[in-house]
């Protein structure tokens, strides 16, 4: 019983708590850049871990669309503004891609429910498709089909959290936030209302894109919960040979990458921008990548064909895929999706500051980057699973291992106690499945020691542990499928 009373007591501390057996609910809103057009791609082949309620069109500092009237816009952002200037409209993909990867996916969604029938219909999904504002970066004036999708969505009765994706700007989003404050400020229930939307919503941002966060959600909103991702991003965006691992670099490689996901894996694989593909987004003219012909010296270094470009927002919903890391509840565990600490000062705020960075074993250094890192060839060999199911049947694809622990995930100990774990596995394919335990000093008090034999674990609490203290374990298991498959459960030890 006691145990149970931790475990619940970490989730509350979060106030994100599913139902059992509920997936988290979750808006993407994206400003249509070629990292976001890949970012979706592979959201569409994890759609049936989370429930997708609304992908909505957005704008950047990056792009925008313009009135249409000639108006001339100036960013806000200093960086963006020494770039471009003043634009009538910024490299705008316009607002059908979303429409043509749909179509796409329709076309392997038969193929796909074999694997898992809780792939979303392709009609459901083209359902979900809204404009919202994107006239200029920042514009949060217009009510729009998508802010106002996404403000009734936050009104409904369904209690549970939603995921607000910011791939792009967050004006969208703070555009139906404002809708809300307009219609309700003056009800006698507004403090009510107010309350209930700041604990249902929760934001996933990639950097700031836009100031409208800052200027009016942060402000008239702060007690809606934030996850800021800054820096763990870029491993997965265009610098991300100067930030990888070396170890980790192949699997985003041409070899890797063609033969593994893009070639010969249906339509919507087809779709995915690479280095040197001959592919060119229509309306952005940096879009230069899929030139074969200029890989030697680019912006980000040197490519061969088929490199991976970027995904820079795929953190944001790799956050919610329960891989057995328990990290959605928390966002200081750690997991796919990255790391992230409570601000100082702001309870509300979860930013990827140096407070989150993890040891790296290949610089000998902490490194906040590594928090996202040292994931990723167990994410990119996930990704290359999905490609196959695109167009393999069941007996001919490989499915993640499954992996738990006896006692549970959340056990309570004394300082300088020895705790025993049994492990339990299963592998749907029946594949072989390696084991490893590890500590995960950084998301807790300290370092735990473990020891594994065979499917037991010792795990021994240091003697200088402080009541109150938590150490965690993480058990992985590898199954010997094609591609070679990862699991966890992670196991956080209370101190008495």
């Amino acid at each position: 019983m006691k145990n149970i009373l931790i475990a619940l007591l970490v989730l509350c501390m979060s106030g994100t708590v599913l139902a059992k057996g509920q997936l988290p609910r979750t808006i993407v809103t994206t400003d249509g850049e070629i990292d976001d057009v890949d970012t979706f791609i592979r959201m569409l082949l994890y759609s049936n871990e989370y429930h997708l309620e609304g992908l909505v069109y957005s704008s950047s500092m990056w792009h925008y669309k313009g009135d249409g009237k000639g108006t001339k816009f100036t960013s806000e952002m200093e960086m963006t503004r020494k770039m471009y200037g003043s634009k009538t409209d910024l490299r705008w993909p316009g607002v059908h891609w979303i429409q043509d990867l749909l179509e796409a996916y329709a076309q392997v969604h038969p193929n796909l429910i074999l694997h898992d029938k809780n792939y979303p219909a392709p009609a459901y999904l083209s359902s979900l498709v809204k404009v919202g504002n994107i006239d200029f970066e920042g514009e949060m004036e217009q009510v729009t089909e998508g802010s106002d999708w996404i403000k009734t969505k936050l009104l409904d009765k369904n209690p549970e959290p939603i995921y607000l994706q910011a791939w792009g700007g967050t004006n969208t989003i703070a555009r139906a936030l404002k809708s809300i404050e307009e219609q309700y400020a003056a009800d006698k229930n507004w403090p009510t209302i107010k309350a209930k939307i700041s604990n249902k919503a929760i934001i996933y941002t990639v950097m700031d894109q836009d100031a409208t966060y800052k200027k009016y959600i942060g402000v008239h909103w702060p007690e809606i919960r934030v996850f800021y991702n800054a820096h763990q991003f870029g491993s997965l965006a265009y610098p991300w040979k100067r930030i990888m691992p070396k170890a980790v670099q192949p699997y985003f490689e041409g070899a890797y990458m063609a033969n593994k996901i893009i070639l010969d894996h249906g339509p919507l694989l087809k779709m995915y921008y690479s280095y040197g593909d001959g592919q060119k987004q229509a309306g952005d003219d940096e879009h230069i990548h899929g030139d074969p012909t200029k890989l030697i010296n680019a912006q980000w270094g040197t490519f061969t064909p088929y490199d991976f470009i970027s995904e820079g927002d795929s953190p944001a919903f790799l956050h919610l895929v329960d891989v057995g890391l328990n990290n959605l509840n928390n966002t200081s565990y750690g997991g796919w999706g990255g790391r992230f600490v409570a601000s100082e000062g702001n309870p509300y705020r979860y930013e990827d500051s140096e407070k989150a960075a993890d040891f790296n074993p290949e610089t000998g250094k902490y490194d906040v980057n590594y928090s996202q890192t040292r994931w990723l060839i167990a994410a990119q060999e996930d990704f290359a699973a999905r490609a196959d199911w695109c167009v393999k049947s069941y007996k001919n694809a490989n499915h993640p291992p499954q992996i738990t622990v006896k006692e549970g995930m959340f056990l309570t100990a004394n300082p300088g106690q020895e705790l025993l774990i049994n492990i339990e596995t299963r592998d749907p394919d029946r594949n072989g499945i390696t084991l490893k335990a590890w500590a995960y000093p950084e998301a807790g008090s300290g370092r735990a020691g473990v020891a594994l034999g065979g499917k037991m674990a010792t795990l021994s609490i240091p003697n200088s542990a402080k009541k109150g203290d938590t150490f965690h374990v993480v058990v992985e298991g590898t199954d010997n499928g094609i591609p070679a498959l990862t699991r966890y459960r992670r196991v956080v030890i209370q101190i008495r």
